[in-house]
């Protein structure tokens, strides 16, 4: 052991840089882009400021990029949609927020085109827009086929364009957002600091609007060691929508609802274009197709069971039941489905070839981890089929899950008691969402959440004309907030003397550690994929105990440079994401998403009771939970 009084360090002093704008969007994914999109037509003469963690072009979950935009109406109806969406998500939604994105997002998928995006158009229609009536290639009901490997630096161009690179703030993550000292429940800024130089920023602003994505890593992943950061949402989503709204008292909703996706296994490649593009089937390890097997399940879930399409949570759950009565492993049959395409073109040795590149295109596209599993694993898909498995779960708002927070719906459609004047705003005044911070609405996927950043960003300017007279008070000084946020990097500085390895110390804990800690925890207790996420009354309270102390020593935390200091504060949303998961969970008595989640002691699906929206307030100035319910109001019969 070393002492800490031989190593003498330089205490880091970072720059505050304080912003004065009228409205801040915080996030660079494909809601904010939106936002920054539709509010820089609607208004030239306010202030509008973007900060993004990373860099726009390849921020968001369509980083990567994407094979297919998976919600696009065409020759469907908004009503067709929000049917298909109540559904899904077995019966509690916000039919308001779905119908507004439904009659809106086909213009956006529009736009996507004339900026430059590639869009499959089927045969015959070659050459055409999809403004000029062009037909697109489904590969399902809601999806059209797209080459989107560069999808998202399109669309960041788009938004760089309207908004002007001297608005955008890049590499600079926001951690905590700011009441007004003299205005209760109003937003007046939000701090946080770069990623590439020692530098806190405050900034002070009429209105918010927070869409940093979902959430990833609160739970163990089935990926572990070196192949962790091999999730299928990406990584960088820390729940710092969810936390920064909890922690500014936005109502939440829905937040026991989270995502499962069935994938195929330790790559995380998608399977929804092998199910809808390539018609392949889902099999046990008998050759047994498990949805046909297992039909009979689904009456237990009624009326959702007996639907024309099998909610996903149902899927997983008939998956479920193949892995724990000894069927497994479950194999996505490619051969069978690849045969039968090159069949259908009777084995045209160039049309086949081209079929055998869009097999292997759709992860190239999106998930090149797979590509090089599959290759790793010598799978030929025409001739090897591939195993598939759930994985662990997600929070999110955007894709086939619905948590978030409670917002005001549009004005035309929404019932008097889910609208409050602006469309997307928060319960919180000024403090505006989209994408997976919106509860309760959600396969939108990326055009709805384009979508949805659009309808924000337009409410959002609205508001700051008509509170044009507002001044923020944000009340502590800005040095305060500085050593807050530089506390990890100021605990590594005082005490990484104290031991010869730095990972082994005794007086702070590195952002890694705390994690596994974290991920062990939700995964045990709060049904996670080692206890096939069921849990209980006592596993949650036990867990919530276990959080608590987490919480705790979570002051502890140490950073020894920037990017460290980033997985710190990540692990603190990332806390109160879970916190928030967990504690509606325990609140809802009963198994509403069988597949993604089972109460072991309240399994059954309750409609009498608790077809409601299950809502929370986390009260800023007293620390306390408040939870109640919202009636589901059904719009479309």
């Amino acid at each position: 052991m070393m002492s800490e009084e031989t190593t003498t360090r330089t205490l880091i002093e970072p720059e505050i840089v304080e912003i004065e704008t009228d409205l801040l969007i915080i996030g660079g994914g494909m809601a904010a882009c939106g936002a920054a999109y539709e509010a820089s037509r609607w208004c030239s003469d306010i202030r509008i400021t973007l900060v993004d963690k990373a860099a726009m072009e390849r921020s968001g979950a369509v980083a990567q990029g994407l094979s297919a935009i998976n919600t696009y109406l065409g020759e469907n109806s908004p009503v067709d949609y929000v049917k298909m969406v109540q559904n899904d998500l077995m019966g509690i939604v916000r039919e308001d927020l779905i119908y507004d994105v439904g009659r809106h997002v086909d213009g956006t998928v529009q736009l996507f085109e004339d900026w430059g995006l590639p869009i499959w158009k089927q045969h015959g229609d070659e050459g055409k827009t999809l403004k000029e009536g062009g037909r697109p290639v489904r590969s399902g009901k809601w999806q059209i086929m797209i080459n989107g490997e560069s999808y998202k630096p399109i669309v960041a161009e788009a938004t760089k364009k309207a908004l002007g690179m001297e608005n955008i703030f890049e590499r600079v993550f926001i951690v905590k957002l700011l009441l007004d000292e003299k205005e209760p429940n109003r937003i007046a800024g939000a701090v946080g600091f770069s990623l590439r130089e020692h530098k806190v920023y405050i900034f002070r602003c009429n209105a918010l609007i927070l869409a940093c994505g979902g959430a990833v890593h609160i739970f163990k992943p089935r990926s572990i060691g070196e192949g962790m950061g091999r999730a299928w949402y990406p990584v960088w989503n820390a729940g710092s929508t969810y936390a920064m709204g909890i922690q500014a008292g936005a109502e939440m909703t829905l937040m026991e609802n989270r995502f499962v996706p069935s994938r195929f296994k330790d790559g995380y490649g998608p399977v929804g274009a092998w199910f809808l593009l390539f018609k392949a089937k889902a099999c046990n390890s008998y050759g047994e197709d498990y949805m046909v097997r297992n039909a009979e399940e689904l009456k237990k879930y009624e009326p959702y069971g007996s639907a024309a399409v099998t909610a996903t949570c149902l899927r997983n759950h008939l998956m479920m039941l193949e892995m724990r009565e000894g069927r497994g492993p479950v194999y996505m049959e490619t051969p069978a489905a690849m045969k039968a395409l090159f069949d259908s073109v009777n084995n045209d040795k160039k049309k086949v070839r081209e079929l055998e590149a869009e097999a292997w295109e759709d992860f190239l596209d999106m998930t090149i981890s797979q590509a090089g599993l599959w290759a790793g694993l010598n799978i030929a898909p025409e001739e090897r089929h591939s195993e598939i498995v759930l994985t662990e779960p997600y929070l999110m708002g955007s894709h086939a899950g619905c948590c978030g927070m409670w917002v005001s719906g549009p004005a035309d459609i929404a019932p008097p008691e889910y609208q409050w004047g602006y469309n997307r705003l928060t319960t919180v005044q000024g403090l505006f969402t989209a994408g997976d911070g919106v509860g309760a609405s959600g396969h939108k996927f990326s055009s709805g959440s384009h979508t949805e950043g659009r309808i924000a960003g337009k409410s959002a300017v609205r508001f700051v004309k008509e509170h044009a007279d507002f001044s923020p008070a944000v009340g502590k000084p800005a040095q305060e907030y500085a050593d807050e946020i530089y506390k990890p990097i100021r605990t590594f500085e005082e005490h990484a003397g104290y031991s010869v390895t730095p990972e082994v110390n005794p007086n702070y804990i590195l952002p890694k550690m705390l994690l596994l800690r974290l991920n062990k925890i939700m995964d045990e207790y709060v049904g996670g994929t080692s206890t096939w996420f069921t849990t209980n009354d006592n596993m949650l309270t036990d867990a919530l105990e276990y959080l608590t102390l987490l919480k705790e020593d979570s002051v502890h935390l140490a950073a020894p440079d920037l990017h460290e200091l980033m997985r710190c504060w990540e692990n603190y949303h990332r806390i109160w994401a879970a916190e928030g998961h967990l504690r509606h969970i325990l609140f809802r008595k009963e198994t509403r998403y069988p597949g993604y989640y089972y109460r072991a002691d309240y399994p059954q699906l309750d409609e009498e009771n608790w077809k409601v929206f299950v809502n929370s307030r986390y009260d800023p100035e007293t620390g306390e939970w408040n939870f109640f319910t919202k009636p589901c109001v059904q719009l479309i019969k």
